[in-house]
């Protein structure tokens, strides 16, 4: 089969942008047709191998399935054009939906239409838990794993990064496969020198941004250069390292940047680019927020593009190593205890007014102080609820029917 011209991928990765609705689970099963029924780009097995080395890599996976199914036809071109318009159309709404955020300010209207997306939102954190948990929690060892990685972040405060690093040390010991009959074929050379080109790129701002002083700017890139690395778990996982670590996001910012995310095409990752541009333009208007929001973009996804070029071509021998199965595995189940931490953090911020610290000894955690809870609040999260587990409806239709409730509450 020939394969096709950049012009034609160029060509079916912008309409898969702009389609790109439901989240990684519908974006994949987007690709699968696209890629592998209709064009025969990849067959079958190239093409659950490449989502589970997808799946082993931190960030956003389906991102990362659509630039190698790039790189698989065009080498590098490839590649590039169709991961970078797999996320582009995304990021052009979710841009024009921030500075709506911003302009609107104080507007009692969208205040309230927010807070019916901000309930609904408690409910689809806790939807995207209850489905990796029923997918990943076999046998007793991993939800014990996933509550320990709970009680660490939640009451111990252990950083994000340390947590997935212990979680993995537990599951390559815990977890491992046994190792395949067949011994893997030998690594190919690590590309080290174009690594290391891909690595300079991509931090090039921070150096440039560290050279000119520019202290809020500096703070985001170095602060979404970390995240990236340890993004495993696609937006919950990295929402909940925001809520742990960066002060300067107001946790209703990240509520409506989620909500909103949920709506739009693209990764939900994107969500990041709305939380930056809303942080720029409180403090400098559109200027900062757009540079806010681009110097965020190219943080988060450069490195899913340096992964998949370095690492694709090593794909048969990653899936043949016994601990880097076991150390996901691990991963995996503490992912699930951090989003689990941030449908807690998220609850507390939207349905009460105040909270509180308890400190146990050298433990702490945020607790509501329950004379500030919202009626109002909890009415709309339970009206989610009821849409999205009791009649089975959509995340859109969910969301559009509990912000328009809240509207309409809001005029009585």
């Amino acid at each position: 089969m020939t394969a096709p011209t950049l012009r034609e991928i160029a060509r079916v990765f912008h309409r898969i942008g702009w389609l790109s609705f439901g989240g990684p689970a519908a974006q994949i099963a987007l690709l699968h047709r696209s890629t592998v029924e209709e064009r025969r780009w990849l067959d079958e097995p190239r093409y659950l191998d490449a989502l589970s080395l997808c799946m082993l890599l931190p960030g956003p996976e389906a991102m990362q399935l659509a630039t190698y199914a790039g790189w698989s036809q065009r080498g590098v071109a490839g590649g590039l054009i169709a991961g970078g318009l797999f996320v582009l159309p995304g990021a052009l709404v979710i841009g024009a939906l921030a500075l709506l955020h911003a302009a609107l300010g104080e507007d009692p209207l969208a205040a309230a239409l927010l807070l019916g997306v901000q309930a609904t939102v408690i409910v689809i954190v806790l939807q995207a838990l209850a489905r990796l948990a029923q997918r990943t929690l076999d046998g007793p060892v991993k939800p014990a794993l996933a509550l320990l990685a709970f009680l660490a972040i939640y009451a111990g405060g252990v950083p994000f990064p340390v947590i997935l690093a212990l979680a993995a040390g537990a599951g390559a010991l815990l977890f491992r496969p046994e190792a395949p009959a067949t011994p893997p074929p030998p690594a190919p050379p690590l590309p080290l020198t174009r690594l290391a080109a891909w690595t300079a790129l991509w931090l090039a701002p921070l150096g440039l941004l560290l050279l000119i002083d520019a202290p809020f700017l500096t703070e985001i890139v170095s602060f979404f250069a970390k995240l990236a690395v340890v993004s495993f778990g696609g937006a919950y996982a990295a929402l909940a390292y925001m809520a742990q670590d960066a002060s300067w996001v107001a946790p209703e910012t990240m509520i409506d940047a989620l909500g909103l995310a949920e709506t739009t095409p693209g990764p939900l990752v994107l969500a990041t680019q709305f939380v930056a541009m809303r942080a720029g333009a409180e403090l400098g208007g559109l200027p900062l927020a757009l540079l806010a929001g681009g110097l965020t973009l190219w943080m988060m996804f450069l490195p899913s593009f340096l992964f998949i070029f370095a690492l694709a071509a090593h794909l048969d021998w990653l899936r043949a190593r016994p601990a880097l199965k076991g150390a996901l595995s691990g991963v995996t189940a503490a992912v699930l205890g951090v989003i689990l931490n941030l449908s807690v953090f998220f609850a507390l911020h939207v349905l009460f007014a105040e909270t509180a610290v308890l400190a146990l000894g050298p433990l702490s955690a945020e607790i509501p102080v329950w004379a500030s809870l919202s009626p109002r609040a909890l009415g709309l999260t339970a009206l989610a609820a009821l849409l999205i587990f009791g009649m089975r409806r959509g995340i859109v239709t969910t969301l559009a029917a509990s912000a328009g409730t809240s509207a309409l509450l809001a005029q009585i």
